[in-house]
């Protein structure tokens, strides 16, 4: 009887793992498009995925998120199967039920995110992301040439003389937008005609004392010192500490924002458990850890933060800010149908001479 039962449970168990197998090799004949922004990722993270799964990747750039998903809305979603969206673009993919709900059982390695990271506001229970990185917005500037060291968005935006003509400011729509809403101590997503204008008012004085509007290169232009204040993302700021030390950065005492960048599953996809084997394979600590010492930015991966290199945190301080420091800053939200009347304001300030 104990052979007999012994034969069964061998049996079974080699069916389970031929199940397996046959699973597996089917994964591994597929192939995944996956829209992504240039550089967000080690270049070699592809071909290692590929390598460990079977499974292919082909790479398909983005220039920002209004790029994502003028592609993504004209296709309904057809030809891609991971999207990189931020947080407000998920909450809007959402609406329109481009993206697919995740199945959490096909991402074992969602247990690696901080326990904040896991019941974000525009996605509660990461219903339809997954957070890739996140961080926050603030000043960037040059320690050893500014006289007195930036604390307010006011440094930014009503500048000491000194500064006057070294400042840039990002331009894209919610960033610069931010600044001024923050400067007032409004809401980073509000759409109040009164508040709008206000900023509007605020952000069109600051222009007379731009070096320019810069989204790209402003970090280099702190390493040259054509600049020596500068409206970044924290990420980016990185990169200019990486030429000189004396680069640093502070999130403003009015608070920022936090933003998060995500990956999601197209509702089109005809992979998506090739897809989520590779949003599972991201999560792995060594995989983010990696991904994080690339690109300089924050993860919100807790097992990764642990295999991190730690002399990263000493020379990029930024990298260190934590989670309950992020909470404190106000989340990016879809705008619906308000983000109109957004746009347009941001338009008259970009215009306006």
């Amino acid at each position: 009887m104990f052979r007999t039962i012994r034969t069964l449970t061998a049996m079974v168990a080699a069916a389970v793992a031929g199940v397996a197998l046959s699973a597996a090799s089917a994964l591994a004949a597929e192939k995944i498009v996956i829209s992504q922004w240039d550089a967000y990722w080690p270049p070699e993270l592809l071909a290692n995925f590929t390598k460990e799964t079977g499974i292919e990747a082909e790479w398909a750039v983005q220039i920002d998120n209004e790029d994502m998903m003028g592609k993504v809305t004209t296709s309904g979603g057809k030809g891609y199967d991971v999207v990189f969206a931020s947080s407000p673009f998920v909450e809007a993919l959402a609406k329109l039920g481009l993206i697919a709900e995740l199945d959490h059982g096909k991402l074992p390695n969602l247990a690696n995110l901080y326990k904040e990271a896991q019941d974000l506001p525009y996605d509660p229970g990461n219903k339809h992301s997954v957070p890739y990185t996140w961080g926050t917005t603030g000043l960037c500037y040059r320690s050893d040439l500014v006289k007195q060291e930036p604390t307010s968005w006011d440094d930014l935006l009503k500048p000491a003389d000194d500064l006057k003509g070294k400042i840039t400011m990002l331009s894209t729509h919610r960033w610069l937008m931010a600044a001024g809403l923050k400067a007032l101590g409004y809401s980073v997503n509000s759409t109040d005609p009164a508040e709008l204008a206000a900023a509007k008012d605020l952000l069109i004085a600051a222009k007379k004392n731009l070096l320019a509007y810069d989204d790209t290169t402003f970090y280099s232009k702190l390493v040259s010192a054509e600049a020596v204040l500068v409206h970044a993302w924290d990420g980016w700021c990185n990169f200019g500490i990486t030429e000189n030390a004396a680069i640093k950065f502070i999130i403003p005492k009015e608070g920022s924002d936090l933003f998060v960048d995500t990956m999601v599953v197209t509702a089109a996809s005809e992979h998506k458990d090739a897809a989520h084997a590779f949003i599972n394979y991201v999560l792995r600590p060594d995989v983010h850890a990696s991904i994080m010492a690339f690109t300089l930015y924050k993860v919100p991966n807790e097992k990764a933060m642990e295999v991190l290199d730690k002399s990263l945190l000493t020379t990029y301080p930024n990298l260190a800010i934590t989670s309950d420091v992020l909470f404190q800053q106000e989340q990016l939200r879809d705008l619906g149908d308000r983000q109109k009347e957004f746009t347009r304001v941001v338009t008259e300030i970009l215009a306006a001479q």
